[in-house]
């Protein structure tokens, strides 16, 4: 079982909003079976089968074993993964392309660079799970409170000079390093205000009252 799965299948994505396949996602972090599962959602067997017969066919639930009960032969499923991340592949046609954008001050280009972030791990995940190898990641999180306007913006100008200051010191485009099969990696570096907790949110409370 997988800690996050991306889904990219827009056939897929459909299915898994589902609130009662949600629900069942939930339920199946552990092994069970239809009838188990009827009892904890509080719905018919034969609804909760029809349901489990969708998930299975999208690929978000595996079998785990069959257990013979008399004539009855009890299928025991598992979600493929603890949690699900919709992939913006699923609305390739609409979904957001950082190209657009040129502004590193933009909350748009932070969103559509977010986008593409779950779009392209997603597919290193499962090419590392496919090769059973382990996926080379970095990241941090953090928070940080300023004084004021102005020191935000000194401190993202800052910030932007050493990034690309270690950048300038470890890139490597030359012909050797693109010849012995050195790698490209992605670097993204975002800042944004912290989502206020204890009241409702609005983009007329979200916004910066610097």
């Amino acid at each position: 079982m997988l800690d996050i799965e991306v889904i990219e299948d827009p056939a897929a994505a459909e299915a898994s909003l589902d609130p009662i396949r949600t629900r069942i996602l939930q339920e199946l972090v552990e092994p069970g079976s239809a009838t188990q599962l009827a009892v904890r959602v509080g719905l018919p067997r034969q609804k909760v089968n029809y349901h489990l017969k969708a998930l299975e066919r999208h690929g978000l639930v595996e079998l785990v074993e069959e257990r013979k009960k008399g004539n009855v032969t009890e299928r025991v499923l598992r979600a493929t993964a603890a949690s699900y991340l919709i992939s913006p592949v699923a609305l390739a046609s609409v979904a957001p392309d950082p190209r657009r954008f040129s502004d590193r001050f933009s909350a748009f280009w932070l969103l559509a660079l977010a986008a593409r972030t779950v779009q392209e791990m997603g597919k290193l995940i499962a090419g590392a799970a496919a090769a059973k190898k382990k996926l080379a990641s970095f990241a941090i999180d953090g928070e940080i409170t300023f004084r004021s306007a102005s020191d935000r913006a000194a401190f993202a100008e800052e910030l932007g000079v050493a990034v690309t200051r270690l950048v300038d010191k470890y890139h490597d485009g030359g012909a050797s390093a693109a010849a012995s099969g050195a790698r490209k990696h992605r670097l993204v570096v975002v800042l944004h205000p912290a989502l206020k907790t204890n009241t409702q949110h609005s983009p007329e409370k979200e916004q910066d009252n610097d």
